[in-house]
C-alpha cells in the first residue's frame, strides 16, 4: 500500500480523539511537564508562523507523553480586541459572531496538524467564564489598593478611539493600527506595577541561562531602576511672584549627586505643573511651541532633535544659592522624577547637546577630558568645595548623607516603568466591573452580580465608545446604597486576559465554574516548564504575565512566583528574504501544504529547516525533500520482520551492519539533549535520515527492525501520523511507550577513517584498525600520500586520533 497521507492523518486523529489521548491525569503524585504555546488571536486563518510554533511546542509535549510525564499541553483563543470591531464595522458582523466563526475555524486548521492539545481545557477569553473571574480579580485589587482610577495626560489614538499603554506606542504610534498617537487627559483605571518593580527586576536572575538574555535584558532596561537622590529646588522671589505666589520650588531626582555643582540649568517637561501655571497667566513668550511639545508622545520626543524654550524663571542651587535658570525642554519626560530634571553639562552629554545648541555655561566638577563633548565617566572631584580631590563615587554617597542631615533631600529608588492603565475606549473587551455611584463614589460590583457581560445590541460605528452609546446598559442601581447609578463603559486591556490564562489552563476544568484558579492544581502545574512565543512579547506580554501571576499568589490564588521556568522564543518564518505577509504576496497558505502533502510533511519541513530559535526561510524543494523521506520511510516498512525489539550479537555483524547501529543509536544518544535543552530538531531529523541511509546500505532483517523500532520513536513527536502508523503495524505500538536504552558495544569501532593532509590541505583518506598504533597509523598515510609526497621533505608529523593525519613539508 502506497503512503497516503490523508487518509492515515484522518484515522490517527479521529483515533486520539476516541481515547482521549492528549488529556492530563488529575493525579497530583505523577511528575509533571506544562508545555504551552502562546495562544493565537482569532483573526480567521492560521499562518506558517502558527504551524511553527505550535508543532515545536507539540514536538515537546509528546516527547515527556511517550516518557510517561503527566502533561498539560492546551490551547486557547485570545478573543477580545480592536480587530473584532473593526471587522464588524468592514462587514456589519457582529463581533461576537467573527470571533467565535474564526475560532471555529482555526481549530480546524490546527486540528489538521495533528496537535495533541487537551480538548477539555481549550476556552476564549471572551467566554463570560473567564470574564466573571476576571472581574473578581479585579474587584480584589481594587480593595486591596493595587488598582485605582485617577485623570492622567494618556496616549491616545484616535482610529482606534482607546487609551494606549506606554508599551503599546511603537515609534510614536498605536502598535495596533499604526496611526500616530496624540496625548490627551483622561480617567483611567492603573494598576500598581511599580509596586512589584523590585521583585520583578531581582527575580530575572531566576531566568538567567533559561530564558533568552535578549528578553531578560530587554526586561531589565524598561523596568529600569535607578538609585539617587530626590532634593526640592527652591524659586527666587521674583520667581514666585512671576507665578502669582502659586509655587516655591520643584522636586527633582538624580543618579548624579556627585555632579551637583556642576548644574548650570535646570529643565522641566511641558506638561509640569510650573510651566502650565506660566501658559495659563500668557507669561511666557514659547507658548505655542511649548503647547506642541506637549502633545507628543513621550517616544517622539526621544527621538526628536533637543529642543527647549527659557521659561525667563530661576530656581536657587540648594548648597551654593547661585540663581539656576529654568527651561522648557523634550528630553524631559512628565512620568519620570516629577518631570523636572537638574542639568550637568560638564557630566551628561544630553545636557551638553542642549547647552551647545542653546549656549549655556558648562561647568567642569569632575577631572577628565572634555574635548569631545561631555565627561561622564567617575573621577576626581573639583569646583565641589569640601569634595574636592575626593573620588566621585565616593562623594556621590556624601553628598547624599549631606542633602539629608541637612533635610535638603533624601536617597530614593526610582524606576522607568510606570503604572500599567488598563482602561480600554471600546465595546469589545472585558467590562471594568465598577458602577460610579453620586452618593458613594466609585463602587465595584458585588461579586454574586458577576459576570458584567457585554449588551449584543450594540452598533458598532468606529466612532466613541459602543458601549457609552448604548442607550439603557450603562443604566444600574449603585451595589452600595441601592441608587440609580452609572456602570462603568470602559473595558479592561486585552493584555489583561493574556497575563493569568496559564493558570486558568491548569486548573480542573470541572472546578472552572465554581472557581477560577484552583491553588492546588496551579501550584501542582505551574510554573509552566517551556514556554514557546515570539521575542515581540518580550516586554508586554511577559512581563505583566510575571506581574499578575505575583498578584495573584499575594492574593491567595496560588503559590508561585514566575509563571514560565524556560522560554524559547521561536524566529520568523521567511519568504525569499522577507517575512510572510499578505500585503507583500508572499505568504504560504497552511491549509493548501496539508491538502497537497500531509500535516506529517509540513511539521518534518518546520523543524528540519532551521533551529527553532532562527529565522526560517520557505524553499519549495525542502518541501518536497521532506515528503519523500517520509514516504522513503513508510516504503521500508516491510523490512522490519520483528515484532519487538530484537537481540543482536553485535560482534558478528557486518561493518555496514555495524555501522547502521551506530547510526541509529547515535540518533538515539542524540534525541534527549534535543527534546529536553537545545531543541534543534533539525540536527536529530539529520541524524535520523543518515540512521536510514546507513540501513539501506545493509541487509540484515535484525538491524532492519531495530532501527525501524528506534527511529520511529525517535520521530514519533515529529511526525506523529505515520510513525504511529507504521508502530501501530509493525509492533503494536510497543516502541512509542517509555525510554530505550543505549548500547555501548554499537560505538565501538573495528575501524576508523582519517583524513590525511598535506600542509593542511585534505588529499586523501585512510581507514585503520581502531587499535592500530601511531607508527602504523603514519606509515599508511605515507603509502596513500605518496604522489602528494614526491619531492617534498617531511617536517612534521601530526596524528589526531580518530580524525586526521597531517604532513608539514617543504620542497626537498
Amino acid at each position: 500500500m502506497e503512503y497516503n497521507p490523508r487518509q492515515i492523518e484522518k484515522k490517527w486523529q479521529n483515533i486520539w480523539e476516541e481515547e482521549g489521548a492528549f488529556e492530563p491525569s488529575a493525579d497530583h503524585h505523577k511528575r509533571k511537564k506544562y508545555i504551552l504555546s502562546m495562544f493565537p488571536y482569532p483573526s480567521g486563518r492560521i499562518h506558517m508562523g502558527h504551524v511553527r510554533n505550535y508543532v515545536i511546542g507539540d514536538a515537546i509535549a509528546r516527547y515527556y507523553r511517550k516518557q510517561d510525564w503527566n502533561v498539560l499541553h492546551p490551547i486557547g483563543w485570545d478573543a477580545f480586541g480592536m480587530p473584532a470591531e473593526n471587522a464588524a464595522i468592514k462587514h456589519n458582523l457582529h463581533p461576537k459572531k467573527w470571533t467565535y466563526e474564526n475560532i471555529d475555524y482555526m481549530r480546524k486548521e490546527l486540528d489538521s496538524l495533528g496537535l495533541s492539545f487537551s480538548k477539555t481545557r481549550e476556552f476564549a477569553t471572551c467566554n463570560e467564564l473567564y470574564t466573571r473571574w476576571e472581574q473578581e480579580f479585579i474587584i480584589k485589587m481594587f480593595e486591596s489598593g493595587l488598582l485605582y482610577r485617577e485623570s492622567t495626560v494618556v496616549n491616545w489614538c484616535e482610529p482606534c478611539h482607546t487609551v494606549l499603554a506606554n508599551e503599546q506606542v511603537e515609534d510614536g504610534c498605536c502598535w495596533r493600527c499604526g496611526t500616530q498617537v496624540v496625548q490627551k487627559k483622561m480617567p483611567g483605571y492603573y494598576i500598581d506595577i511599580v509596586k512589584y518593580a523590585d521583585e520583578l527586576l531581582g527575580d530575572l536572575k531566576l531566568l538567567e541561562g533559561k530564558w533568552p538574555q535578549q528578553v531578560l535584558t530587554m526586561q531589565s532596561n524598561w523596568i529600569g531602576k535607578s538609585v539617587g537622590l530626590n532634593f526640592k529646588f527652591a524659586l527666587s522671589d521674583d520667581s514666585i511672584a512671576r507665578l502669582g505666589g502659586e509655587f516655591d520650588g520643584f522636586s527633582v531626582f538624580t543618579t548624579r549627586a556627585d555632579t551637583i555643582y556642576g548644574v548650570t540649568y535646570a529643565a522641566l517637561a511641558p506638561e509640569h505643573p510650573i510651566v502650565k501655571q506660566l501658559l495659563k497667566l500668557g507669561a511666557v513668550a514659547d507658548a505655542p511651541q511649548i503647547e506642541a511639545m506637549a502633545q507628543m508622545t513621550e517616544r517622539e520626543r526621544a527621538q526628536a532633535p533637543k529642543e527647549g524654550y527659557a521659561l525667563g524663571i530661576d530656581a536657587l542651587h540648594p548648597l551654593t544659592g547661585e540663581k539656576v535658570p529654568l527651561w522648557c525642554a523634550n528630553f524631559v519626560l512628565a512620568s519620570y522624577g516629577g518631570g523636572a530634571v537638574m542639568s550637568v553639562p560638564a557630566h551628561d552629554q544630553r545636557d551638553w547637546e542642549f547647552a551647545q545648541s542653546y549656549h549655556l555655561p558648562v561647568k567642569q566638577v569632575i577631572q577628565g577630558d572634555m574635548s569631545s563633548g561631555a565627561f561622564t565617566l567617575s573621577g576626581t572631584m573639583m569646583g565641589s568645595g569640601e569634595f574636592d580631590g575626593m573620588d566621585s563615587v565616593e562623594a556621590k554617597a556624601k553628598i547624599i548623607g549631606l542633602f539629608e542631615a541637612k533635610k535638603l533631600g533624601q536617597a530614593e529608588v526610582n524606576f522607568k516603568l510606570r503604572n500599567w492603565g488598563v482602561s480600554r475606549q471600546r465595546y469589545w473587551g472585558a467590562p471594568i466591573p465598577f458602577v460610579h455611584c453620586d452618593s458613594c463614589g466609585l463602587v465595584p460590583e458585588k461579586v454574586e452580580n458577576l459576570p458584567i457581560v457585554l449588551p449584543d445590541d450594540v452598533v458598532i460605528t468606529g466612532e466613541g465608545n459602543p458601549l457609552q452609546n448604548h442607550p439603557t446598559w450603562s443604566h444600574c442601581h449603585c451595589p452600595q446604597c441601592g441608587k440609580e447609578a452609572t456602570r462603568e463603559t470602559d473595558t479592561l486591556d486585552t493584555f489583561v486576559q493574556s497575563s493569568w490564562y496559564q493558570l486558568r489552563y491548569a486548573t480542573d476544568p470541572q472546578k472552572w465554574r465554581t472557581e477560577g484558579i484552583n491553588k492546588a492544581d496551579a501550584n501542582y502545574w505551574l510554573p509552566v516548564d517551556q514556554y514557546i512565543g515570539g521575542i515581540e512579547h518580550a516586554i508586554l506580554h511577559l512581563l505583566y504575565a510575571r506581574f499578575f501571576t505575583r498578584v495573584l499568589r499575594d492574593l491567595g490564588m496560588c503559590d508561585i512566583d514566575e509563571p514560565f521556568d524556560r522560554l524559547l522564543t521561536q524566529g520568523m518564518v521567511l519568504k525569499e528574504g522577507a517575512k510572510m505577509s499578505k500585503s507583500k504576496g508572499n505568504t504560504v497558505d497552511p491549509d493548501q501544504l496539508i491538502a497537497k502533502y500531509g500535516a506529517d510533511t509540513a511539521r518534518l519541513f518546520v523543524l528540519f529547516a532551521a533551529p527553532p530559535q532562527k529565522e526560517l526561510e520557505w524553499n519549495d524543494s525542502a518541501v518536497e525533500g521532506a515528503f519523500r523521506f517520509i514516504k522513503r520511510l513508510y516504503d521500508r516498512k516491510t523490512k522490519a520482520t520483528f515484532r519487538d525489539l530484537p537481540q543482536i550479537d553485535h560482534s558478528m555483524l557486518s561493518s555496514e551492519s555495524k555501522e547502521a547501529r551506530a547510526k541509529t543509536y547515535e540518533a538515539l544518544r542524540k534525541s534527549t539533549e534535543v527534546y529536553e535543552n537545545s531543541f534543534t530538531f533539525n540536527t536529530l531529523i539529520a541524524a535520523c535520515m543518515e540512521a536510514l541511509n546507513a540501513l539501506d546500505k545493509q541487509s540484515d532483517p535484525a538491524v532492519w527492525s531495530e532501527g525501524i523500532y528506534i527511529l520511529l520513536n525517535l520521530l514519533e513527536p515529529i511526525i506523529p501520523h505515520v510513525v504511529t502508523e507504521l508502530s501501530d503495524e509493525l509492533f503494536g505500538r510497543a516502541n512509542l511507550s517509555g525510554a530505550i536504552a543505549l548500547k555501548d558495544e554499537v560505538f565501538v569501532q573495528d575501524s576508523i577513517t582519517l583524513a590525511v593532509t598535506i600542509n593542511g590541505k585534505k588529499r586523501t583518506e585512510i581507514v585503520m584498525p581502531s587499535d592500530a598504533s601511531e607508527a602504523e597509523i603514519l606509515a599508511s598515510a605515507k603509502e596513500a600520500g605518496t604522489k602528494w609526497l614526491e619531492g617534498m621533505s617531511i617536517i612534521k608529523e601530526i596524528v589526531v586520533p580518530a580524525k586526521l593525519v597531517n604532513f608539514v613539508v617543504k620542497p626537498s
